[in-house]
């Protein structure tokens, strides 16, 4: 990967040299990419693919070395055109997978990885490819997670060459890591890293300042330096240097004899103002790369990322202690909880203890992805601070703010470092925009009702009691996430109910356009103006056939004039009932009468007092359709309805 600088060794190169053998011996393409100069094979490559000349496996080993040097997204059509040539290689179709995933092409992706899956390729890939469809799938919920962070370039960092990480010195400066100057890295076609510091101008804002190599015996000129971590105390110095990839260099004790270039942690100690040359830390794995050290808040609990045998796949997360004897406890790994079958990197500890890592291993927006965790869980940090690009080395700071590098677009070089602050939380209240209406039917109208009492009854507390104002108006505020109920009544009109929920009603953070908000939720109660001795139906009283008892779905009709009786205790009703004009007069006088009693009697026992309602019987007396003829005409014929007798002071 382009910031784990020397990660890409040889030895992987090898590996896949000796897996996609060519006709005739080892090309001058094949040479370069097998030293790990992935930058040079390239051109060698694409000429083999001018020429025709072994097309298929030449554009397969371009997405490789595009890959290898951390720059998958710009393997696809290469990887595309491979597979388009029948090249004979088992991860070809996982490879092209994940240059689909790095450019944004989640459901493509998903649709390769889950071929891959059952293709019989290469087994440790397919069991991946199960697991990545699914991440492919999911990135799509990450890319809508927004609106939570601000995220800035940190100029004073930035350079056209490769910027990232950092950590302060106890006191002092800002020290991080840069390609801007130095010589070129073949792996890549970029600056070796080393270390630099900086003394900010304003070092709240990380503004202004000068960069420069950090003093000390710390740099090389052909080897990287990245990653520096620093003890509370500023007396102990981790970072991850490499090797210089020459045969004759340092190579840890039994590693892999092919390995050119390896990563290791190396440890330094300020005594009397002075850094000591830096030695070999005692928990680096003699078979693979070490790198990304970070010290924890206490000071001896050192996280670090490794490629060591026994994880749970690609590079995972490590920690150890350290002692007082300068020697570090074995390390531990963090667990499936935490690593994956991906890569885990560039492990970022806040103040508080709480861990930030990268990942490519869970759904992400494409390559290298920012999490913290919370709860034992890794969460995304969302598309505010991901990008399809690589998004890594979290510097976590006070407040929910830090740094974190990225080779995104827009930026001033191949990685940039950039500042996010979690956006502060907007607040939203809740108000009732009432208004209270009068419908006159006799009249037609439907007017403001100036004076009516609104009673507001919430989820907390006493009912509250407002006036409308003279344009029938009235504004109440509410509590967030819940559920209110509102009466109207004014002297001469029935009462009116509706009922209003704040749940499910805030805005999303990006709607918002202040910090404080006032949202105002429309509500209108509507009240009918009494009309004494008119006439009001009862819709859907119904009865059984020459039967007077009240079925379960008329009492629920009859409810609505309980709750009328008792919104409205001034008023007294009669509830008539009327038959059709089938069947003898006297027979349907006394069913009719029957039946409105019926439905007295439920109203009363309901809590209404027996003299604010009285039954009466029309039979067919009283009919709506004159000389009925249709069913229809019948049915409205037979009917219940209530009229106000009186009206008490």
């Amino acid at each position: 990967m382009r910031k784990l600088l020397f990660v890409c060794t040889a030895a992987g190169s090898v590996a896949l040299m000796s897996g996609c053998a060519t006709t005739g011996g080892m090309s001058k393409g094949d040479k370069q990419f097998a030293r790990g100069q992935y930058e040079l094979a390239i051109p060698l490559y694409q000429a083999d693919v001018a020429s025709g000349k072994n097309a298929a496996i030449s554009n397969f080993r371009i997405g490789e070395a595009y890959r290898l040097s951390n720059r998958v997204e710009m393997a696809e059509p290469f990887y595309k055109a491979a597979l388009d040539g029948g090249v004979k290689n088992a991860d070809a179709g996982f490879r092209y997978a994940e240059a689909l995933k790095a450019n944004g092409k989640y459901d493509e992706a998903a649709a390769q990885f889950a071929t891959y899956a059952t293709s019989g390729g290469n087994r440790a890939l397919a069991a991946r490819a199960e697991a990545e469809a699914k991440n492919a799938t999911a990135s799509k919920d990450v890319a809508g997670m927004k609106n939570k962070y601000d995220v800035m370039p940190v100029d004073a960092l930035n350079s056209a060459a490769s910027d990232f990480g950092g950590a302060m010195i106890p006191g002092g400066d800002f020290v991080f890591t840069s390609g801007r100057e130095g010589k070129k890295y073949l792996g890549n076609g970029e600056n070796f890293n080393h270390l630099y510091a900086i003394k900010f101008d304003d070092a709240t804002a990380m503004t202004g300042g000068t960069a420069r190599k950090l003093e000390g015996p710390f740099n090389s000129e052909t080897k990287h330096e990245a990653s520096a971590t620093y003890t509370p105390d500023g007396k102990t110095m981790v970072f991850a240097r490499s090797n210089s990839g020459k045969k004759n260099d340092y190579k840890p004790e039994g590693g892999d004899k092919t390995t050119l270039l390896s990563v290791d942690l190396w440890i330094s100690y300020n005594k009397g103002g002075t850094w000591s040359e830096p030695v070999l830390a005692n928990i680096n794995d003699r078979t693979a790369d070490d790198f990304s050290p970070v010290f924890a808040p206490d000071g001896t609990t050192l996280y670090f990322s490794s490629a060591r045998k026994g994880g749970q796949g690609g590079n995972d997360l490590y920690k150890a202690t350290l002692g007082p004897n300068g020697r570090f406890s074995p390390a531990e790994n963090l667990g499936e909880s935490i690593n994956t079958a991906g890569n885990e990197n560039f492990p970022g500890v806040a103040p508080d203890g709480t861990l930030y890592f990268a990942s490519d291993g869970r759904p992400g927006l494409g390559k290298l992805d920012l999490f913290m965790v919370k709860g034992g869980k890794p969460v995304n940090l969302g598309a505010d601070v991901n990008s399809p690009a690589d998004d890594f080395a979290p510097v976590p700071m006070a407040n929910d703010m830090g740094l974190f590098s990225s080779n995104r677009a827009g930026g001033k070089g191949s990685d940039d470092v950039y500042m996010f602050k979690k956006k502060p939380l907007k607040l939203v209240t809740f108000y009732a925009d009432g208004t209270v209406l009068e419908r006159d039917d006799k009249a037609g109208t439907t007017t403001p009702a100036a004076g009516a009492t609104v009673t507001v009854s919430g989820p907390n507390g006493a009912p509250q009691t407002v006036t409308t104002d003279a344009s029938g108006k009235f504004n109440l505020k509410l509590d967030s996430v819940s559920n209110y109920s509102f009466r109207a009544e004014r002297a001469g009109d029935f009462a009116a109910r509706t009922t209003l929920s704040t749940s499910g009603r805030k805005p999303s953070q990006d709607q918002l356009p202040n910090l404080t908000n006032d949202v105002q939720l429309p509500v209108t109660l509507t009240l009918n103006k009494i009309i004494l001795a008119r006439a009001i139906e009862i819709k859907d009283i119904l009865y059984d056939y020459n039967k007077y008892d009240i079925r379960p779905d008329a009492a629920i009709r009859l409810d609505t004039l309980v709750q009328t009786l008792v919104d409205n205790p001034k008023i007294s009703v009669e509830l008539s009932s009327h038959t059709d004009s089938r069947g003898k007069d006297a027979y349907n006088l006394k069913l009719s009468q029957q039946r409105a009693q019926a439905a007295v009697d439920y109203i009363v026992s309901k809590g209404i007092a027996k003299t604010r309602i009285t039954a009466k019987g029309y039979g067919e007396t009283r009919p709506l359709v004159a000389n009925a003829k249709t069913e229809e005409e019948f049915q409205r014929n037979r009917r219940t309805e209530f009229k106000v007798t009186k009206v008490a002071k």
